[in-house]
């Protein structure tokens, strides 16, 4: 098979272009980025294309399948650029795969695209996708679902697959994941269990993640499975609660408002103190826990890593600084003391 990855170089991307390569059943694998790494992986060609604006038809010819993972969280600040790739984006990409008669397509949707749903109960995947109103991140994913609401039906023949995971971490993706959601001024070092007194113990923070390694693994069977269709929720155990990340992280438990949370976050934010809007605590404390059985038992999905072993590699390649030579993840992005972090406006730009 041949399968188009975009977003190729990103935390997602560079594990599902591992996880095909090691694959003897995928003969080769495009790599589609803005920007061309420095990494590589066996049987993988890369491309440089925006899939806001650079002709796609040519890059997806001859594909078996696709698998978009192409989406910007920075610009926080400038939703329409974020807006122009994440939903224009993924409209051009779903085109350009059914004129190019690709067989499979694989979208990284995800749990930020549900509605708000229940925290003591997990939801499978008919749970509404419609989206958390004040993040643009859930607006954006829910937008998408809806396109493909009207792909499908209009492409018959184009096998569609949603996967929708939590949390994705791996410690390669640390410098990137500070550089896109902590900023400039998270002291790296202090990122360690025992050194962080307290969390707060906010109603509804309950979380779930997954290793990216992981979920790439899901990726791979959604697009080499040919059964494989419609939604897959994603995530691994055990779901990162308060009481769960307060003994992880040998931290106190500090009750605190919700209200008060996203006062402090809206502040910060428009102080340009860190990257990431309030939306992001809005999502986080309104979707819903998922239920992935159907991943499990229809795509034989099964994870390595378990979620707190996945925080806890997150956390180790921060404070060591780890990355990737690819533009979104190499340490080197953010320049010599996160210099140009401050120079772009700290979320001001999607570099």
């Amino acid at each position: 098979m041949r399968i188009v990855v975009t977003g190729a170089t990103g935390n997602v991307g560079t594990s599902v272009v591992r996880a095909l390569s090691a694959d003897e059943g995928v003969r080769e694998i495009v790599g589609v980025a803005r920007r061309l790494p420095g990494w590589s992986s066996p049987r993988t060609r890369w491309v440089s294309a925006d899939v806001s604006q650079s002709a796609l038809d040519p890059v997806f010819a001859g594909a078996d399948a696709v698998i978009h993972l192409a989406w910007l969280i920075q610009p926080s600040r400038d939703e329409a650029v974020t807006f122009a790739t994440n939903v224009r984006g993924s409209e051009r990409v779903f085109a350009a795969a059914a004129a190019a008669g690709v067989g499979a397509l694989v979208y990284a949707s995800s749990v930020g695209a549900y509605s708000p749903g229940p925290k003591d109960r997990r939801v499978s995947e008919d749970w509404p996708t419609d989206g958390i109103p004040s993040s643009f991140y859930s607006r954006h994913k829910a937008a998408v679902e809806r396109a493909l609401d009207e792909f499908e039906p209009a492409h018959p023949g184009v096998r569609v697959v949603r996967l929708r995971p939590g949390l994705v971490f791996k410690r390669e993706a640390a410098s990137g994941i500070r550089r896109l959601f902590a900023g400039p001024l998270l002291p790296s070092p202090l990122v360690r269990p025992g050194l962080i007194p307290a969390i707060p113990d906010v109603p509804r923070l309950v979380l779930q993640a997954v290793h990216a390694d992981d979920v790439a693994q899901a990726y791979r069977l959604a697009a080499l499975s040919p059964d494989a269709r419609g939604a897959y929720n994603v995530a691994a155990e055990p779901v990162l609660d308060v009481p769960e990340l307060a003994r992880l992280l040998g931290a106190r438990r500090v009750p605190v408002r919700a209200g008060a949370l996203r006062a402090l976050a809206q502040a910060s934010w428009k102080l340009r103190l860190q990257p990431t809007s309030p939306g992001w605590l809005d999502m986080g404390l309104g979707v819903p826990l998922m239920d992935v059985s159907r991943a499990r038992e229809e795509l034989g999905w099964a994870p390595l890593h378990e979620a707190d072993d996945t925080l806890l590699e997150l956390m180790e390649g921060m404070r060591d600084s780890t990355g990737l030579d690819t533009p979104p993840l190499s340490p080197e992005t953010g320049g010599l003391a996160r210099i140009r972090e401050f120079l772009s406006g700290v979320g001001a730009t999607s570099r």
